[in-house]
């Protein structure tokens, strides 16, 4: 054999090994509770051929260190090549099952289907050798154990087994560790799936000197304690311009009293110049930062009064009051900036001013959002149930066949359709409108019809025929009995088309032009083109704009869960 082939069969020994030492721990707890002979007998089993795996493989690895080490090995090879290896494993598995059958049919089913996997085992070694790019290489490797970590691991094993053991012996305490597993299997759950959320929320609140760290994520985020500063050499003023306040330095002062101003914020319309008159002013602090410098010999807590050209920076002491006003020029790596914990509200504020000023700070595109999810979500639920109620209550001829169609048109790829559409909708006029976003929601789902059409099969026909006795027609009968019975399969339609329609980004981009018409994905796509390489602000974006879909998914939770089990009689 060659060595890849033996530290392969010795990695698979040593990790078999391994597994069967576990076992066996846990079948000799089982002994020592009851004291039954089978399990001594499968202890001693499991214990030699724990100790024979161990040592073929570490004898086929072919090394023999002096620390201990798990050896690892995965073979690379292309799909025809793992098609060929699975189909001659599974080929001897059926060969080997053949042996023990207790009957000729028996024997003979397991041996045709060994020999068809065998026959599937040639076909991809065939494929494998016509292409002779094809190349088959092994990457192998040792995860090394310290003798602490190898302890730990040993007496969290066999903690682990122990208390498995008695719980499995304990008719009593079950259901106890029944709960106590599923507990803290959902913890676990929880924990894992709400990191991404968590990581979100905290560095939609971080400063950009926060995002990387050579320690790793920082979960506690910072902020950089500041204090109002009037600079006399370049004042900050404050003015209304096309009736949103603007902050601005003055760049000229003209003879009749106008002066020119630079903006710098709101940051959408920062650079722009805007004209204005000296009384129309109102000088306004900005935030200077607080930092800790040596000034004159001392530790002292200062504020940044001035950002030099050549990156240096000029400090007036604040404190303590032997240097107070004393000022001092120091380079960035001189300076140690003073933060507090605490969290950035101005990300939000910053990441919604970005926003062209045409929007309202991303208003416009909330309500464009709001028209087609609210009105897909209304389209949906009223099509889809009066379909599904025809399909599973009322008879007519070609319903079946009707249904079936409706099904088929599951199978149709969503790029299939797009070009006819978009050329019924240009006929009809609908182009840079939402029409085409919301519309045909009206004309119903095929899955969502069939969703509700099974919910409705599910209702006793005594309560329609109760209906009927009382003199309700179809559609009183329809509004009245039937759609209070589905109203958790109506929210889990209702939030998944509520979702789909807050997170189209395709539809708005063939359909639509005017940036004024987009809805908030495409304001997303938008901010991430622009501050994609500013963290905090993106993620400040994001959580606004899922906002909407975690509160509607907080409270109609009960009855999606409902929906999606599928179980009893609508909500009852």
């Amino acid at each position: 054999m060659t060595p890849l082939v033996l530290y392969t069969i010795g990695t698979l020994g040593t990790w078999l090994g391994l597994l069967l030492f576990v076992r066996s721990l846990w079948l000799f707890l089982l002994w020592k509770l009851d004291r039954n002979r089978a399990d001594m007998g499968a202890l001693a089993t499991n214990a030699v051929a724990g100790i024979v795996c161990l040592l073929l493989g570490r004898f086929a690895e072919g090394r023999f260190s002096t620390g201990w080490e798990v050896p690892v090995v995965w073979w690379v090879m292309p799909f025809v090549a793992w098609l060929a290896v699975t189909s001659l494993i599974l080929a001897l598995v059926y060969a080997a099952l053949s042996t023990m059958a207790l009957t000729r049919e028996a024997r003979s089913g397991k041996l045709i289907t060994s020999g068809c996997w065998l026959a599937a085992c040639a076909v991809g070694v065939w494929l494998y050798r016509r292409d002779p790019e094809n190349t088959i290489s092994v990457l192998k490797g040792s995860i090394s154990m310290t003798p602490a970590t190898t302890a730990l691991i040993a007496l969290s094993t066999i903690a682990a087994v122990c208390v498995m053991a008695w719980a499995s012996r304990r008719a009593t305490t079950y259901k106890l560790a029944k709960g106590v597993v599923s507990h803290v299997a959902l913890i676990a759950g929880s924990i894992v799936f709400g990191l991404p959320l968590l990581f979100l929320l905290i560095t939609s609140f971080k400063e950009d000197r926060d995002m990387s760290s050579a320690n790793g994520i920082i979960w506690v985020p910072r902020v950089q304690r500041t204090m109002p500063y009037f600079d006399p050499a370049n004042p900050i003023y404050e003015t209304q311009y096309l009736g949103e306040t603007i902050q601005a330095a003055i760049t000229k002062r003209l003879p009749d009293g106008t002066v020119k101003l630079d903006v710098n914020k709101p940051p959408s319309l920062r650079g722009l110049e805007v004209d204005t008159t000296f009384s129309a002013l109102k000088l306004v602090p900005r935030d200077a930062p607080l930092v800790t410098a040596t000034i004159d010999g001392v530790a002292a807590t200062g504020v940044v009064v001035e950002d030099m050209e050549d990156g240096r920076e000029r400090v007036r002491a604040i404190s303590p009051d032997s240097v107070k006003g004393h000022e001092a020029t120091f380079t960035p790596d001189q300076l140690q900036p003073v933060r507090d914990v605490g969290l950035r509200w101005q990300n939000y504020t910053e990441a919604l001013s970005y926003l062209p000023p045409e929007t309202v700070f991303g208003l416009v595109f909330l309500r464009n959002t709001l028209i087609i999810a609210l009105l897909s979500v209304i389209g949906t639920i009223l099509s889809s149930s009066l379909a599904a109620y025809a399909f599973a209550r009322m008879r007519f001829p070609g319903r079946d066949a009707i249904f079936a169609m409706f099904l088929a048109t599951m199978m149709l790829p969503g790029a299939v359709t797009m070009m006819p559409q978009f050329l019924i909708f240009r006929n009809l006029g609908w182009i840079d409108t939402l029409l085409p976003l919301w519309a045909p929601a009206f004309f119903g789902s095929a899955l969502n019809i069939f969703l509700l059409r099974q919910f409705f099969r599910t209702i006793p026909m005594e309560l329609e025929d109760a209906a009927k006795i009382d003199g309700c027609s179809y559609g009183r009968t329809f509004w009245s009995i039937m759609m209070p019975q589905i109203k958790p399969a109506l929210a889990v339609i209702g939030v998944t088309t509520f979702m789909a329609s807050w997170n189209n980004f395709m539809g708005p981009l063939i359909y639509i032009n005017s940036p004024e018409k987009m809805p908030i994905s495409y304001a997303l796509q938008l901010f991430m083109g622009d501050r994609g390489g500013e963290p905090g602000l993106l993620m400040a974006f994001v959580t606004v704009t899922i906002i909407p879909v975690l509160l509607l998914f907080f409270f109609a939770q009960r009855y999606f869960i409902e929906g999606v089990t599928l179980s009893g009689l609508g909500g009852r």
